[in-house]
């Protein structure tokens, strides 16, 4: 049997999320199905570094499978995205697993990218892949704000009702906020991050950019530890799977 790496890119629209489920085709379905395709027919499961909600992208999500037949990874790469097609998701890279290693607990950092498109027209090119705000936001106000969420806390204020993490606790390493012409860009990372919490900061944080709520109040929601102290959830086409670090690296 030989584990490999897989660099995935994906676009979100059109599938129920990562995870195989039963109202919708899922990557994690196109994945598996590929490699199955691989294997004879039998079924191959994949494990992935994050799960990533119906509508969320991915540019650098890392997945691993194990075969029984031994490909050079070139080919496995260009094997799974003749099989992918046309699925928006694609292998950008293929490596040898190193010994033991799982793309989820050896994780050492992930990093996520929400975009707001920030204009009075929609958008077109974008569209599906930005949250369209038409009224004018402050991104330094939301970058203040967003200060308050650093280091490690209980984020029970920015988690969804649904999340299975046995604790709300993490540590939120960086959580940046940036004007680039008309799109406000917010960086997270952190080791982990519980369900929806980028989501749930970002239209918490939207809030403080539109005016609504002074920058000192994020630190207020984040000590209520409750969900109904804290803004919207943000829609997740503004949201990216950007990248996630492993020590060595993998690729």
């Amino acid at each position: 049997m030989t584990a490999y790496a897989l660099l995935l890119e994906y676009d979100g629209r059109g599938f129920v999320g990562w995870q195989t489920q039963p109202n919708g085709l899922s990557v994690q379905q196109v994945l598996e199905e590929a490699a199955s395709k691989l294997a004879g027919g039998a079924p191959v499961a994949a494990a992935i570094a994050g799960r990533t909600d119906a509508g969320v992208h991915a540019i650098g999500q890392v997945a691993m499978i194990t075969l029984e037949r031994d490909l050079p990874p070139q080919r496995l790469r260009e094997a799974l995205n003749f099989h992918m097609k046309p699925h928006a998701v694609v292998v950008q890279e293929a490596r040898l697993a190193p010994e033991g290693w799982h793309p989820r607990f050896d994780a050492k950092r992930r990093r996520y990218r929400y975009i707001i498109l920030n204009r009075s027209a929609r958008p077109a090119l974008e569209m599906g892949h930005v949250w369209h705000m038409p009224h004018p936001l402050e991104a330094g106000a939301m970058a203040e704000g967003a200060r308050f969420l650093l280091g490690r806390h209980d984020f029970t204020s920015f988690r969804a009702s649904s999340c299975q993490a046995k604790s709300p606790l993490r540590t939120l390493d960086r959580l940046d906020v940036r004007r680039d012409g008309y799109h406000v860009i917010i960086e997270a990372e952190a080791r982990s991050f519980l369900h929806h919490q980028v989501r749930n900061m970002v239209g918490t944080l939207k809030l403080v950019g539109e005016g609504a709520w002074a920058p000192a109040r994020m630190a207020e929601a984040l000590a209520a530890c409750d969900r109904a102290a804290a803004g919207p959830t943000a829609p997740p086409d503004g949201l990216t799977f950007i990248s996630v670090d492993y020590e060595p690296p993998v690729f």
